[in-house]
């Protein structure tokens, strides 16, 4: 049998395919990034045609670099950004617009014409979100009410929607030429369409936002064989098995399986799931109701999520947009220059606030500036903030599961941050834990799609696979935390009746 598993990890700054082996260790990784197009203030898009086109090159990448072929690899996971829409033509396989971004904020139009009649939560207790830009399904409502002939031609049945793991499948498998058009239940919970009982679409919700049902793909389950790559790939005639959006694939590849354990992703956002089991839980608290993930017949598992919108792309925004680092890692070094913030405090609401606010009218901002403050103190802020919207995050988990977490998993591109990981488990006063393999979302699709295929036999498989790499300890004094919580969420309230009629 094949030895290794290999996942396309299709996310929002960039497009990766790692190999991994039977013991969940990676063996080689390609990686490229693509351009974050911003046409607008709060319009973020990606090009589908250059993801796909650079998915095609991880692949090649990856493959080279661990002197592999496809006769090595037994299936193919995906995992991707969720909520980020596409929307192309059947026919030529041509998108009829740019992706639009889980970040983007153009649709509150549309949200607040929705929420019109019943409310935000108008569809939260069939599907677990509010109504936000940050879900697929008002971005294809915009696609269709402002691209040109995109309407007549969805009502024709020419147009398919997809999430980008759909978009990648849909190419992978053949495109125009057969291409399979599926999702699965963890990205169809994103949309706002998606009846969490019974894991089908709803037509009263489609026909609400004006999005034919003709456009959604199938949804199937995160762990069973859609189909096979296409005869012109690199990875002709295998499997590919496993889906899972990202976060929820993170959480697999934490080994998170059971009803009470939790992750917490630092990426472009930060997401912190939390597994409540065969259980559908409403959140009183600010969170989502998400699937967690669904085995092939097997039985679903749902979450609660935070959702976070910016934190890693918080450093991108000081080295990019302000040039107070030329790259990412120079952060810690500028905060280790000072013993504290210095009063400064950073709410980066660029999208609006996500979890467990919810306001749309938030902006970014920097509050207690003084002649004091140097860039030193910014950078602190900056990594600051990433742990301060987390502990905010978690205080509504606690508050809805009615159980105090005693430990954080975590995962993701930022836990290389000795510093801001140390701050972490100060502000929450709880241990913060990394495992050996911190590419959890790339190893997350691996599993599911390796269970599929009888590569791995089971859970109790991927469970021994884990192991603890390093773990910080709270050392801040109890007083000392209650005062920097006291004064972030003062910063909070200043971020927020920022945006009105003539404010965008």
């Amino acid at each position: 049998m094949a030895d290794y598993i290999i996942a396309i990890d299709q996310g929002t700054t960039s497009s990766r395919a790692i190999i991994f082996d039977k013991k969940g260790s990676i063996v080689a990784t390609g990686q490229k990034e693509h351009e974050q197009i911003l046409p607008k203030a709060g319009w973020v898009e990606h090009d589908p045609i250059e993801i796909w086109r650079n998915v095609q090159e991880v692949i090649g990448l990856a493959l080279s670099r661990a002197d592999l072929t496809r006769h090595d690899i037994a299936a193919v996971g995906i995992t991707n950004q969720r909520e980020t829409a596409v929307v192309w033509d059947r026919t030529t396989g041509k998108p009829v617009y740019n992706a639009i971004v889980w970040q983007d904020t153009r649709t509150q139009d549309i949200v607040d014409r929705l929420a019109a009649d019943g409310g935000g939560d108008r569809f939260k207790q069939v599907v677990g979100l509010p109504l936000a830009t940050y879900f697929s399904g008002t971005k294809i409502t915009w696609i269709l009410e402002n691209v040109e002939g995109a309407r007549e031609k969805a009502e024709a049945g020419d147009l398919a929607f997809g999430t980008t793991d759909s978009w990648v499948l849909w190419n992978l498998t053949g495109g125009t030429d057969g291409g399979v058009h599926v999702t699965d239940v963890t990205n169809a919970s994103r949309t706002m369409f998606m009846d969490l009982e019974t894991l089908e679409w709803r037509d009263d919700i489609l026909e609400a936002f004006g999005v034919p049902r003709s456009m959604m793909p199938e949804i199937r389950s995160s762990s069973e064989v859609y189909g096979a790559a296409e005869s012109s790939s690199l990875l002709r005639e295998t499997p590919i098995a496993g889906i899972l959006g990202d976060q929820q694939a993170a959480t697999f590849g934490q080994a998170a399986f059971q009803k009470g354990e939790s992750k917490n992703t630092y990426g472009t956002g930060c997401f912190l799931i939390f597994n409540t089991g065969e259980d559908i839980v409403h959140s009183k608290n600010g969170l989502l109701t998400t699937v967690g993930y669904k085995l092939g017949d097997g039985p679903t598992h749902y979450a609660l999520e935070g959702s976070i919108a910016v934190t890693g792309s918080l450093i991108q925004w000081l080295r990019d947009q302000l040039g107070i680092i030329q790259t990412a890692p120079e952060v810690e070094e500028l905060a280790r220059q000072v013993e504290d913030n210095g009063g400064v405090y950073i709410v980066p609401a660029f999208s609006g606030l996500f979890a467990p606010y919810w306001r749309p009218d938030a902006r970014g901002a920097i509050v207690g500036l003084t002649r004091y403050a140097n860039r030193n103190h910014i950078a602190r802020a900056a990594l600051e903030a990433v742990a301060y919207q987390t502990r905010d995050v978690l205080d509504a988990v606690n508050a809805d599961a009615g159980v105090d977490l005693t430990e954080l998993k975590v995962d993701g591109g930022m836990v290389a941050n000795d510093a801001l990981m140390q701050f972490q488990a100060d502000v929450l006063g709880v241990p913060v834990v990394r495992p050996v393999v911190a590419e959890t979302t790339a190893l997350g699709a691996a599993y599911a799609a390796g269970l599929a295929v009888g590569f791995w036999n089971g859970l109790d498989d991927l469970s021994a696979n884990w192991q603890e790499d390093k773990r910080w300890e709270p050392t801040m004094e109890e007083g000392e935390r209650d005062r920097l919580l006291r004064q972030w969420r003062k910063a909070v309230t200043k971020s927020m009746d920022w945006v009105d009629d003539d404010v965008a």
